[in-house]
């Protein structure tokens, strides 16, 4: 089954919104083919790993090991559970079911209805990790959440004075353009579209092409910024509060840029209503860049999934240089959201670290 998990990690990118899924199928204590899900609308894994076979007669008697339950169907592609049973596989063992709608218990039930022995919860901590923006998504209509930054060792994002490049290195900020080109969307605060004036591209570009979003509680993005003049290049979103005036975002509009009025101008409840709205249009992963402030209402709302942050070598001091996460923040430590580091790793001088919410609904 662990093959099967490294084997579904080479579709990330290519295959949202459909999940991650990896198969391997043995015979006879023996590897006999094994396959992925390469691309959103090809072939399942299931399907991947039986076409590998040099001999698909190798199939008859086989134990399919897969690390989602078997959908049971038909989509884009006819469903695996057909192919698994026709094929003559004998035993599926399943690391998690899938809770899609049309799946959810089915896939495993049709296989044991054809006399196919079946199996659920084989590295299945391994395999829930792996499909957690997917299952996320399904379960609760929303995309699973990137908080990013890049600090120094002092834990700030800037000097007093507001200069912050580079706070990372070279390799680190390669590392930021791979994760773009991963995502559904960007999502920045005005302020930091103002201040930086970035693009949010990925260089190089990467499987996915990420929707740029600016959440424009105070500021909207200018006409003559990076984000509007590169609307050609990737789509940007301006989400605005309820009472912005038609007249002040109709510029952008004309630029290009969709606007998404919130029907709320709370900044809590913006964000909830952003993510629904992401939601419904399937996206599965948006990371967000940034600023502090929106950062720290990302948190409030208890909208963080996952963390990325970069560690530079550099020491600022001053206390009114600021850090990442802003906001209210919270009175008690007991309050607090608790995260669990999955990666820590050295890039040139910088650490890189990985953390995931331990309650995360996935």
């Amino acid at each position: 089954m662990l093959r099967a998990i490294e084997l579904a990690e080479r579709g990330r990118g290519h295959v949202e919104p459909n999940p991650m899924v990896g198969c391997v199928l043995v015979k006879d204590g023996k590897l006999i083919g094994e396959g992925y899900h390469r691309r959103f609308g090809g072939p399942h894994a299931e399907v991947d790993a039986l076409q590998s076979l040099t001999d698909r007669s190798l199939a008859d008697g086989a134990t399919a090991f897969v690390t989602l339950e078997p959908c049971c169907h038909t989509g884009k592609t006819p469903p695996c559970t057909a192919a698994l049973i026709n094929a003559g596989i004998t035993r599926v063992v399943a690391a998690i079911a899938d809770p899609f709608p049309q799946v959810n218990g089915g896939g495993l039930a049709q296989l044991r209805h054809a006399g196919i022995e079946t199996e659920v919860g084989i590295c299945q901590r391994e395999a829930t990790k792996l499909s957690a923006p997917y299952l996320k998504r399904v379960r609760s209509n929303r995309p699973w959440v990137i908080a990013k930054w890049a600090m120094t060792l002092d834990g700030r994002i800037a000097t007093i004075s507001g200069d912050s490049q580079w706070i990372s290195g070279e390799v680190s900020r390669g590392e930021v353009h791979r994760l773009r080109g991963l995502v559904d969307a960007i999502i920045i605060g005005g302020g930091t579209a103002a201040i930086d004036d970035p693009t949010l591209t990925a260089r190089p570009p990467g499987p996915r092409l990420a929707t740029r979003i600016v959440v424009a509680n105070n500021r909207l993005p200018a006409i003559e910024s990076r984000l509007v003049q590169t609307i050609d290049q990737a789509p940007l979103m301006v989400v605005v509060p309820h009472q912005v005036y038609e007249e002040s975002v109709e510029p952008l509009a004309n630029a290009g840029a969709e606007i998404f009025r919130c029907a709320t101008s709370d900044s809590l409840a913006m964000i909830t209503e952003l993510l629904d709205e992401l939601g419904k249009r399937q996206m599965t992963n948006v990371m967000v860049e940034g600023g502090g402030s929106l950062l720290g209402s990302f948190l409030s709302a208890g909208q963080i999934d996952e963390v990325h942050a970069y560690i530079g070598s550099r020491i600022v001091g001053g206390a009114e240089a600021p850090g990442p996460v802003g906001g209210n923040g919270f009175r008690l430590l007991g309050d607090t959201p608790d995260f669990e580091i999955d990666l820590v790793q050295r890039f040139d001088s910088d650490v890189y670290i990985v953390a995931r919410k331990r309650d995360s609904r996935c």
